[in-house]
């Protein structure tokens, strides 16, 4: 399908929802999302997005940003995910402990305020990852327009940039639980230090980051591209020493680079994938 035919599906299926509230990251697909929507839809649309220790502040704040600067409602709610039970033992299905929790909020705001519908910005491409966050969307009856009108990350990303968001090359993000490894234990301590460590490699002009907590191990992922960069004695000295005044015992870089669930990788997914579609 052209992309010019995939905008316009969205567009009309939007338009016929007449109302809805949009779970708003802040990120790439659910700021163009977002903008299509408000578009089409004007006041009849709400950004709601949730806060809490796993979302850093800086997201936060360019989620905000864009919204006052496009003039669109933004209801923020909170949704703690610590405080949920089984959630800081961080189990496989983690993320589906948490957007049934998040999403569940979002839909009982719709439902006292009279929205239609609700929406998330999940992209054909999420399908084939494990992402069991998409099963509690699922059951909810959150619609995911994206997927809808058959548009991946790089068709988001090209619209994005023809419409001029400045999210278009935004980095990937993930909710700071996806650092840890399953079965390791979330607390507020270690997600506050992996959100003060990546922020300090973005300081150091680093684009796309990922601080894997291993215990006293950090795995530090970067894109392919930036990898080089560490051939610098200098840089790597700074890096260790933050990171281990951190409170890490040994820091590594991942040779591969940055991918999207690279914890996931010592899991098996097919039980899940084929819930995901049945």
């Amino acid at each position: 399908m052209e992309l010019q035919s995939k905008l316009n599906t969205l567009r009309l299926n939007l338009k016929n929802m007449e109302s809805i509230a949009v779970a708003y990251s802040g990120g790439v697909d659910s700021s163009f999302l977002l903008n299509v929507a408000y578009d089409v839809l004007h006041d009849n649309v709400v950004a709601v997005t949730a806060r809490s220790s796993t979302y850093p502040e800086r997201e936060f704040q360019e989620a905000t940003m864009f919204t006052q600067k496009k003039g669109i409602r933004h209801v923020v709610i909170v949704s703690e995910e610590l405080n949920i039970q089984g959630f800081s033992d961080n189990p496989v299905n983690r993320c589906y402990i948490c957007k049934k929790e998040l999403f569940s909020k979002v839909v009982e705001f719709a439902r006292q305020n009279q929205i239609k519908h609700v929406v998330d910005g999940s992209n054909v491409d999420d399908i084939g990852d494990y992402r069991p966050g998409m099963q509690a969307v699922k059951e909810l009856g959150v619609s995911s327009p994206l997927i809808e009108a058959g548009m991946g990350k790089d068709d988001v990303r090209t619209l994005s940039r023809d419409m001029g968001l400045p999210t278009w090359d935004k980095p990937a993000f993930a909710c700071l639980s996806s650092r840890f490894p399953y079965g390791q234990e979330i607390t507020k301590e270690k997600l506050q230090t992996i959100d003060k460590l990546e922020q300090f490699l973005m300081d150091l002009g680093f684009r796309q980051v990922r601080v894997r907590h291993h215990g006293d191990i950090a795995r530090i992922e970067v894109s392919v591209g930036e990898r080089m960069r560490f051939f610098d004695a200098g840089l790597m000295d700074a890096v260790y020493e933050q990171f281990h005044n951190s409170g890490f015992a040994y820091v590594t870089l991942d040779l591969k680079g940055y991918r999207t669930g690279s914890m996931n990788e010592v899991i098996d997914t097919t039980a899940w994938k084929k819930k995901l579609i049945c």
